[in-house]
Order: structure tokens, then sequence, then C-alpha cells
């Protein structure tokens, strides 16, 4: 199975040569025997985030390169769901939520987003399997738990999601072999499952015994409002 660990600060989730598709700003498909969820600090200004990422890899005792992705949340409240072939990893915080539709975002007052917004929370989601997955299927397993990550949200917060999140799939290329991975597979059903468990675990611990959930963008540090609505076009038969 992917292995978790977790060490000053950095989550580390191993699988020996896996193939990794990633979200982060490192993102894409590579092979690699790691990826990491990293915590940064408040107040965290770097721009050279692959040397960051290098050294908070390195002070954590991890050597092995890999995808990474930021996150504003403490790894003490990284959660860790297994379900047959699939493993799940989620750190979740909504100082950030951003709601699609105007009457869940409440109040206004707050920025619409910006392409430069820092992992102050974020919803970072790892899903591994234990299959060798075809290249549609990888990234299909994205979507997958993009969408269970959404769904969780929505009913847990009342928000499909924060301004910073990411995913990361990852599959065994030595594994027995699965063409797809749609939530009618059996791969694909467990990985939405241990996302949404680890999901909502994750929340559960980050908004135990410290702030409380938000209820709307203007109950939130870091909210955004919806994007007004878009120009919908018609196609005349």
């Amino acid at each position: 199975m992917f292995d978790a660990t977790v060490s000053d600060g950095v989550l580390r989730l191993a699988r020996p040569d896996a193939r990794w598709l990633s979200t982060g700003f490192d993102g894409g498909e590579r092979r690699a025997d790691a990826a990491y969820n990293v915590t940064v600090p408040e107040g965290w200004d770097r721009t050279d985030l692959a040397d960051y990422v290098t050294e908070r890899r390195a002070d954590a005792g991890f050597d092995a390169d890999g995808p990474a992705l930021l996150t504003g949340v403490s790894q003490r409240h990284a959660r860790v769901a297994r379900r047959g072939p699939a493993t799940a990893v989620a750190t979740a915080g909504l100082s950030n939520p951003a709601p699609l539709f105007a009457a869940d975002a409440g109040s206004a007052g707050h920025e619409t987003a910006s392409d430069d917004a820092p992992p102050v929370g974020t919803v970072n989601v790892f899903v591994g399997v234990e299959r060798s997955l075809a290249p549609g299927a990888l990234s299909n397993l994205v979507a997958v738990a993009a969408s269970a990550k959404a769904a969780t949200l929505s009913r847990t917060a009342g928000f499909p999601g924060t301004t910073t999140d990411a995913v990361v799939a990852a599959c065994d290329p030595d594994a027995e072999r699965a063409r797809f991975s749609g939530t009618g597979t059996a791969v694909g059903a467990a990985a939405r499952a241990c996302v949404r468990d680890a999901v909502r675990a994750s929340l559960d611990s980050r908004y135990a015994d410290e702030e409380a959930m938000p209820d709307s963008v203007a109950d939130a540090r870091h909210g955004v409002a919806p994007v007004p609505e878009a120009d919908v076009e018609v196609f005349e038969p």
C-alpha cells in the first residue's frame, strides 16, 4: 500500500516507482518514489517554490524527489483513509473558501479570486491505487478525487472548495492493469470513498478545538466572492 509518514511539517506518501499526476505548482505526470504535502508557516512569502520544497524535504529527512503540494494546514490534521486498492490522504482548511453560487457566499465584502493567492487554507488531496492505470484512467482519477472532495465539502461546509485546492493521483505501474477508474469501477468507487472520509476526518480534526468552520465568505478570513454570471451562448439548430 501507499505509505504515509509525517516529519517536521512534511507528509510523505511513498510508493516505489509510482506514477503520479499532480495539479500542483510542479504538476504533470512523473515517476517517483514519493509525493509530499508541505505545511508553510503563517506569513510565508517564498516564491522559489521548488527550492523551498527541497529544503523542507531535506529538513524532514526525506531523500526521494517527487511532486509536492503546499498548504497552510498543519500536518497534525492530515488523515489517511484506505479501502480495497485505494489510499487517500487529505489536509483540509477553509480559511479561504470559494463558493460557486452567490447564495452560498453570505454577505459581500471580500475580493474575487487572485492568480497569486497564497495557500492560507487549502484542501489538498492525495489518492493512490494499487493498480496500473491506463493514461486516461490516471487523469480521470484526478477528476474522481476532485469531485469527491467538492461533494464532501459542499455537504459538510457549504463550499465546494477553497481558492487553492489541489489533487495528486497515483498508481502502481507493476500492479494489476485497470483500463478505467470511473466511479462505476471498483477502483474508482474505493478511491472516492477514501477521499470522502479523509477530507471529512481532516475537517473534524481541524475544527475540533480551534476556530469555528466559516459559515460564509464574510465569516472566513480570506474567502472570495463568486465570479458574476458568465455569458452563455445558445446554438441554433
